[in-house]
């Protein structure tokens, strides 16, 4: 597997924000890591993982799933313009994204388990 990291330039300010939001994370980010952590899929997954120039809040890096939990700014028009672009960019580098809104974390959690266990067969 080859891990892909930010220009060498960005590097070091991506490192710090991935560091700070792993530290300040989300409840729904903190729930569904408590559910995915330790192997508890099988696989290992990683938090807050950088790739390229993005800063992704789960990675399944050896089947290259990555999970996105979206608070409420991703409803926003502008906002969903650029996580479609994003997406698009990490699916050309051979990347699958499947994203969960807080609320299906929090109040669907046993559903948001059983799609990325389904994403997971699919590699």
């Amino acid at each position: 597997m080859r891990y892909e990291t930010a220009s060498p330039d960005i590097y070091p300010l991506l490192r710090a924000f991935a560091r700070e939001n792993r530290k300040n994370a989300t409840v729904a980010e903190q729930v569904l890591w408590e559910h995915i952590r330790h192997d508890a899929l099988g696989v290992k997954i990683q938090r807050q993982h950088i790739i390229g120039d993005f800063i992704v809040d789960f990675l399944a890096p050896n089947e290259r799933l990555i999970i996105e939990v979206d608070g409420a700014y991703h409803a926003e028009e502008r906002q969903k313009e650029d996580d479609k672009m994003r997406a698009e960019i990490l699916e050309r580098k051979g990347y699958k994204v499947i994203r969960f809104s807080n609320e299906e974390v929090l109040y669907d959690t046993d559903m948001t388990i059983k799609k990325i266990k389904e994403a997971l067969k699919h590699e």
